[in-house]
C-alpha cells in the first residue's frame, strides 16, 4: 500500500500545478494542526514549491520547483512567447 502522505503531496503538487494559487489559498486549503499530515509545511521544507512575487499573502503566488515538477513528473512550461513584430524589433535594434 502506498504512503498516504506521499499521495497527498501529489495531489498538493498537481492543484498547485492545475491554477495560479496565492499563498494565501494554499495556506487555507492545505494547512493542518495534524503533525502526520503537515503536506503543505513538507512540501516547503522539501524545496517542491516557492513562493513568487507579492508582498502580501494574497499576491505571492506559489509555484513548482523543479524537484516539485519532477515529483510530480510534469515537464516545466515552455517560456512566453513574443509576438514576432516584437521579436522583429529586438533583433532590429541588437545590430
Amino acid at each position: 500500500m502506498a504512503d498516504p502522505a506521499q499521495a497527498l503531496t501529489l495531489q498538493f503538487l498537481a492543484w498547485v500545478d492545475a491554477a495560479p494559487r496565492t499563498y494565501a489559498q494554499a495556506m487555507e486549503a492545505w494547512r493542518s494542526t495534524c503533525p502526520r499530515l503537515s503536506i503543505w509545511e513538507d512540501a516547503i521544507l522539501d524545496g517542491l514549491v516557492t513562493f513568487e512575487g507579492g508582498a502580501t499573502r494574497n499576491q505571492s503566488r506559489v509555484m513548482l520547483t523543479p524537484k516539485g515538477r519532477a515529483a510530480l513528473g510534469t515537464p516545466a512550461p515552455a517560456p512566453a512567447r513574443q509576438p514576432a513584430a516584437r521579436r522583429l524589433r529586438a533583433d532590429a535594434l541588437a545590430r
